[in-house]
């Protein structure tokens, strides 16, 4: 990890963003530390804040991924982020949401200078089988309009001790990129842009329009994979994601059925 320490500042990430960004912004916070982005943003919501509310917090004292999983935010070493956005669509025509937050990491990502990130299904971001950073959707609804907390955690430089923390091979972009001169403000008003801009375009086409995307970042298809849900196991080859972002996964009878996110963990068979 660097010794000079790239704190976040509000007026900086506010200069990196785009017309369309920042007139979708309702509001950009930056913490020295918090519980959680994601839970600051849904209280917020039950507050009725407007949509295109932005939080981001140096440190989480709590921070959470998918199936109630704690997630390491060491001061200033990662990118924790949330963004609230309130659509005017069905609960029911936001499937495939969670991947849709994923390419708008994978292309920050990748605009960094990052050649092999990759997407794998549901929710996080490797690089060479390597986890790089996740995301975490929750939602909910007031006064009968429905809201999305999208949650992003990327590793950015996090200190070697973290390993002894973390339950599974990571990296972070330093390693990657063999540098320490990674701008965190650039990176969170990059990341922000690309949000903003896929969360627009998934309201005006879903998650169809998106799923060529996906492919092109899927580092699981074609793989052997073990789907463990709340009371069974399913092993089978992936074989990409249907137009709502259901995983489809080709049982040893040749079988192809689709598997939606929520509550399903994935793991790459070897």
């Amino acid at each position: 990890m660097s010794g000079v320490l790239d704190l976040l500042d509000r007026e900086s990430i506010l200069a990196g963003l785009t017309t369309t960004a920042r007139s979708a912004l309702s509001r950009l916070e930056v913490f020295q530390e918090l519980d959680s982005t994601n839970a600051y943003l849904q209280a917020g919501a039950r507050e009725n804040w407007l949509g295109g509310a932005i939080c981001l917090a140096e440190q989480q004292s709590a921070g959470r991924g998918r199936l109630g999983r704690s997630w390491i935010t060491p001061f200033g070493a990662s990118l924790a982020l949330s963004l609230l956005w309130r659509f005017h669509l069905p609960p029911d025509a936001l499937s495939g949401l969670s991947l849709a937050t994923g390419i708008a990491v994978a292309r920050t990502v990748q605009r960094l200078g990052v050649a092999e990130v990759g997407l794998k299904w549901p929710n996080d971001i490797w690089w060479r089988e390597r986890k790089l950073g996740g995301i975490l959707l929750e939602s909910g609804s007031d006064a009968g309009a429905f809201y999305v907390v999208a949650g992003i955690g990327l590793n950015v430089n996090l200190p070697p001790q973290t390993s002894e923390l973390i339950d599974q091979p990571w990296v972070d972009l330093q390693e990657i990129l063999a540098t320490s001169a990674i701008s965190r403000n650039s990176l969170a008003a990059m990341l922000i842009n690309e949000l903003i801009a896929v969360f627009i375009q998934f309201e005006q086409g879903g998650f169809a329009d998106l799923t060529d995307e996906w492919a092109r970042f899927d580092v699981i298809i074609g793989r052997k994979v073990r789907l463990k849900m709340l009371n069974k196991a399913m092993i089978g080859i992936a074989r990409g994601v249907n137009a709502t972002g259901a995983l489809l996964l080709e049982t040893a009878s040749g079988e192809i059925n689709p598997y939606v996110g929520g509550e399903i963990s994935l793991r790459v068979e070897s």
